[in-house]
């Protein structure tokens, strides 16, 4: 078959616009109602995407004044949108900072068995004071310190927290062969405890004993995913990560963000093709260019620029007060290796706020939209071309779609994109055969380290 895209859709509350929970149409208690989520599940599923997305954090996002705050809990949403659905992947992100390898294997393959093979894991780390007063410490240590936001080595063997904490992971994963349950009523054997591997781990930053409590999952573990662009993100995807999800402005960045981390990951001992590289676009959709632009700018309009600002100085670690709406940003900003947090998008930010010379009025404008994605107001044949492009020219496997605004948003995309990409021979025009998430990506299954050691690995079970 001729190479094909991926799409990922990525749900935020009424849509990823800040402003798109004022409009008359938005339900701004939407967040919370589990109706909504199955609504845009299932409009994401009618487009046959790959998988959708959601986002999470251990504390509370910015201010509540701004727009919906607050999230329910990505896994149980993600379990009860897995019974809504019948094909589609279920990414949910989950912290390596505060949480511990053992629950968070036990979770996702939970989650994994209940969805018939269909979960996938964006592998974080959380930067900031205010997390960490949420679980008992006084102060996160500077960025540079923190063993579970940097990825170094010693002997080419990475030490960091998170890369260890992964490595519990996948090992817990493994610890039951795939035919480790026997189930002889006539024998009275249930399973073979010969095929459970504790795996005994003792490291840096855990101990853990094992075996896991739950058997391995259809997937043989979860489609684990990366989010970022920094250097540190870059090095961790090449050895870990089967998608990632990243922020690029321009074809040029998105190119050299793909060719980069496709070499990085060849580096790593790696199979390029096995690491999705699926950049965030922010579509606003009308049925004519100036149609379009005048949906966006109703978006824009309904902006109250002094949350824009305070989250702008926030982000760039200035003093409040700083910024001037009708200025450029100062030419003194702190360097990328000075910030604490995110760095990836600090640079992203000032990068483009320096090259098309935007006021922080215009600034605030062009990350309402997507927080530094690439933002797209056109007809859905102008989405159309601008998606093929950069597929078609080193610069993505896929795409993660961010409507401004839900579910008008996500419905425009599958009714009107989705048929085009179909049409251009891009896109899948059904699903097909029951599928794994990472089947649909087209991932292999892992092989057990234990089974394989010892000769006997299993084929994958049944999906149900």
């Amino acid at each position: 078959m001729p190479r094909q895209l991926h799409l990922n859709a990525f749900l935020m509350n009424t849509g990823h616009h800040e402003a798109s929970w004022r409009l008359p149409e938005s339900d701004p208690y939407a967040h919370v109602e589990l109706a909504h989520y199955v609504r845009l599940a299932r409009a994401a599923e009618r487009g046959t995407f790959d998988s959708l997305f959601l986002a999470d954090s251990p504390q509370l996002w910015g201010t509540v004044a701004q727009r919906p705050a607050g999230a329910l809990e990505p896994l149980t949403l993600l379990t009860a949108l897995a019974t809504a659905t019948e094909h589609i992947g279920l990414i949910a992100t989950a912290s390596t900072s505060y949480n511990f390898p053992y629950n968070l294997a036990r979770a996702f393959a939970s989650l994994d068995i209940i969805s018939g093979g269909r979960a996938g894991w964006n592998v974080v780390t959380t930067a900031g004071a205010e997390a960490a007063r949420n679980f008992g410490l006084d102060a996160e240590p500077a960025h540079a310190e923190l063993p579970h936001s940097r990825l170094r080595s010693s002997g080419g063997t990475p030490i960091a927290r998170a890369a260890e904490f992964l490595d519990v992971t996948l090992k817990l994963w493994d610890s039951w062969e795939d035919d480790a349950v026997v189930a002889d009523k006539a024998a009275g054997l249930w399973a073979d405890d010969a095929k459970i591997h504790p795996p005994r781990h003792r490291g840096r930053f855990f101990g853990v004993e094992g075996p896991l409590n739950v058997p391995r999952t259809p997937q043989g573990h979860p489609l684990l995913v990366q989010a970022g662009s920094s250097e540190n993100g870059k090095a961790f995807a090449a050895r870990y990560a089967e998608a990632v999800l990243t922020a690029q402005q321009t074809l040029d960045d998105a190119q050299a963000f793909y060719a980069d981390l496709k070499s990085r990951t060849a580096a790593a001992g790696r199979d390029p093709e096995h690491i999705k590289v699926l950049p965030g676009i922010v579509p606003v959709i009308g049925s004519t260019e100036a149609e379009a632009r005048a949906n966006e700018r109703v978006l824009e309009d309904h902006i109250v620029h002094a949350h824009g600002v305070s989250r702008l100085e926030s982000l760039l670690q200035l003093e409040p007060g700083t910024l001037e709406l009708d200025a450029r940003l100062p030419a003194d900003l702190p360097p990328e290796d000075a910030v604490e947090g995110a760095k990836s998008r600090y640079t992203l930010v000032v990068e483009l706020a320096r090259r098309e010379r935007l006021t922080v009025r215009q600034l605030i404008g062009r990350l309402g939209g997507g927080r530094g994605h690439l933002t797209f107001a056109g007809t859905p044949e102008q989405v159309v071309d601008a998606i093929e492009t950069w597929f078609t020219r080193g610069a993505a496997d896929g795409f993660t779609i961010m409507p401004a605004l839900l579910p008008s948003g996500l419905d425009a995309f599958v009714d009107h994109v989705v048929p085009l990409l179909r049409a251009r021979g891009l896109f899948r025009t059904d699903y097909g055969p029951r599928q794994t998430l990472r089947e649909r990506y087209g991932l292999p299954r892992p092989a057990n380290r234990y089974a394989t050691a010892a000769g006997t690995q299993a084929a994958a079970p049944a999906l149900v």
